[in-house]
């Protein structure tokens, strides 16, 4: 009886084997990690860039003022509350005034006093003037009768002594006068600094204003110089915001700005640059601005976060790519370019930027040249690509 031909088990294994190598590499080579990375392409054109900038800010009023006193005392009373709108002059505080409303009574009597002591100076300035006037008309007189022989020589002298002593007692009337004008002066000078001493006590409102903070109540002791509450002109509310500072070249005042205030996120209002800060912040490396609104809208807190978007002077036939295609080597920027099939790594200087994410390219490239924009894994120059409309998946 006739066996029939069997395969040995390890030549059908090694059949199986060489049927699905082949496979396997071919799955590898294409979906597996030999496969090609998947990559979006693009060419460097000319076209135009609207470079923006875009920062995140706080309102702030650009006057403020704290109200305290200029020496230290006790707050005798407060007239104003957070919220309150004030006018120009209004009483907010008062201080404890101590002694000055006595001071200034009685600097006033003194006054008074000095004023009186004048008017009887001048009135012996007068009498002494008149009193020389007599003495001199007849020292005159008797000179003459002295020269004729009618009066003798010794009634001459006595009459040109009483001159002298008229002469004196007016000199004397007139320094007692200026004396008393000096003391009516320094009493006056004492009068009026205590008066400003006892009007300072009295806060008033510089501007007009909103009250922004009490800081200290009735019965509370302050120093000088600490505010008792703080006024803010509402028309003076801007928004302080920061730049980068890479991409702030051309930043200045009367670029208009595009706002979003948190409190209404789907509102836009417009503004423009009020003022660029001549310091920069070297830590966060950004660039400070001051936003004004054109037309503040109402209910504006200061405080309040803001999102500000300058529009930059476009700049126009320039060579550009999308910003997605730029990628970094270590502490160099550039791209990935295709070059005769194979991938390059270039350096690229960079200019404008705008919101809509194209980059003026500076230096690096040319018109043509065909650069990666996307890819499905990180590249090297020996990586394998294959170029597809677009990625499904996280591109890189």
């Amino acid at each position: 009886m006739k066996v029939p031909f069997s395969v040995p088990r390890q030549l059908w294994f090694v059949l199986f084997g060489i049927v699905l190598l082949p496979a396997i590499v071919w799955v590898a080579m294409n979906s597996g990690p030999l496969a090609p990375i998947k990559v979006t392409v693009t060419q460097v054109a000319k076209g135009e860039v609207a470079p923006s900038l875009f920062g995140i800010g706080t309102i702030e009023a650009r006057r403020a003022y704290l109200i305290g006193p200029t020496t230290a005392g006790r707050v005798s009373r407060v007239l104003a509350d957070v919220g309150d709108m004030v006018k120009a002059g209004q009483l907010l505080a008062e201080m404890d005034p101590v002694d000055l409303d006595k001071r200034v009574t009685a600097l006033a009597a003194s006054v008074a006093r000095g004023r009186s002591a004048i008017a009887a100076a001048m009135a012996q300035v007068n009498d002494a003037r008149s009193r020389l006037d007599l003495a001199g008309g007849e020292a005159r007189r008797y000179v003459d009768l002295g020269k004729r022989n009618f009066v003798s020589q010794s009634v001459v002298d006595s009459k040109l002594q009483q001159q002298q002593s008229a002469t004196a007692q007016l000199a004397a009337a007139e320094s007692a006068h200026d004396s008393a004008r000096q003391d009516l002066g320094r009493l006056e000078a004492e009068l009026d600094g205590t008066r400003q001493q006892r009007a300072v006590v009295r806060l008033q409102a510089p501007v007009h204003g909103m009250v922004t903070s009490r800081d200290a109540e009735p019965g509370s002791t302050v120093v000088a110089g600490q505010a008792v509450l703080k006024l803010m002109d509402p028309a003076s509310l801007w928004i302080r915001t920061r730049l980068d500072q890479s991409r702030a070249a051309g930043l200045q005042a009367g670029i208009p700005a595009e706002i979003t205030l948190r409190s209404k996120p789907r509102e836009r209002f417009m503004g423009m640059v009020a003022r660029v800060e001549p310091v920069s912040d070297s830590v966060t490396e950004e660039r400070i601005a001051a936003v004004a609104f054109d037309n503040a809208p109402s209910g504006l807190s200061s405080g309040e976060m803001a999102e500000v978007t300058l529009r930059l002077p476009a700049v126009r036939d320039v060579l550009v790519i999308p910003n997605a295609a730029l990628r970094r080597q270590g502490a160099v920027s550039g791209v990935w370019m295709r070059d005769a099939g194979r991938l390059r790594f270039v350096a690229v200087a960079t200019g404008a930027h705008g919101l809509d994410g194209t980059l003026q390219v500076m230096d690096g490239l040319k018109a043509g040249d065909e650069i990666i924009v996307y890819s499905m894994r990180d590249l090297n120059s020996d990586s394998r690509i294959e170029v597809v409309s677009s990625l499904q998946g996280g591109p890189q």
